[in-house]
């Protein structure tokens, strides 16, 4: 796959989500970010992964996108970063590091997070965790999460080349088959089982996951399949 192909699948569902009355920035100043999110109504808190305060979000380690409506107004928002695991993403969830730049100092009492998904104990080297994403109500039911979501992946491609990319997400999204939209292909129960007291967080998400090769075959059969012949 060639850098011409990811800019080729970027730029489609950019104009994708143009055509819908949806424009995309994206920035690496998570404190931006946050002054963004905290003032979106209906949209639960940013965790820890993405707050600057508790997690190192260095330039070129992480990034956010922002979605605007015609009138300027927040659509959407999700934002990736990147882990380089020595170990595996089990233990790096259980040690609480995916949320914290130094669990033991800065995760308050009773913090604790417990992965039964059996293959995240598989899941290592470059690793992208893709998450707090959120649309606004009013552009739901358009086909809009394959959009943005494989923006998210076109753009962590071009970035990392991960070796994997995962997200957490809550039962009733692989119930109503969202998780699906979003286009990842694997899917284990209790991925995250995250309690953090301070923050009012008690969650139990399904973990969703690519390897590096299933993502790039998705970039390159989709630039395929929508790439129009010139003349000839």
């Amino acid at each position: 796959m060639t850098t011409l192909d990811v800019s080729r699948y970027i730029y489609s569902f950019d104009e994708a989500a143009r055509k819908a009355g949806i424009r995309f920035k994206t920035g690496e100043n998570f404190e931006e970010y946050i002054e963004i999110t905290t003032n979106i109504v209906g949209k639960s808190p940013t965790f820890p992964k993405f707050r600057p305060e508790c997690s190192r979000l260095e330039p070129g380690r992480a990034f956010w996108i922002v979605g605007e409506d015609q009138a300027g107004d927040i659509a959407h928002v999700q934002a990736l970063r990147v882990d380089y695991l020595t170990t595996n993403l089990t233990e790096h969830l259980e040690s609480l590091k995916d949320c914290y730049a130094d669990p033991k100092i800065q995760a308050g009492s009773g913090s604790s997070c417990v992965c039964h998904a059996p293959a995240a104990r598989n899941i290592t080297g470059t690793v992208a965790y893709h998450g707090d994403i959120w649309l606004r109500e009013d552009f739901r039911g358009q086909g809009l999460p394959r959009t943005f979501s494989s923006l998210a992946f076109g753009l962590a491609w071009a970035k990392w080349s991960p070796d994997f990319i995962y997200a957490f997400v809550p039962t009733w999204s692989i119930e109503k088959g969202v998780a699906d939209r979003y286009g990842y292909r694997h899917r284990e129960a209790h991925g995250s089982v995250l309690r953090i007291p301070d923050l009012g967080i008690e969650d139990d998400e399904w973990l969703v996951w690519l390897t590096r090769f299933e993502l790039s075959e998705l970039i390159k059969r989709t630039v395929t399949e929508t790439l129009v012949p010139g003349p000839s």
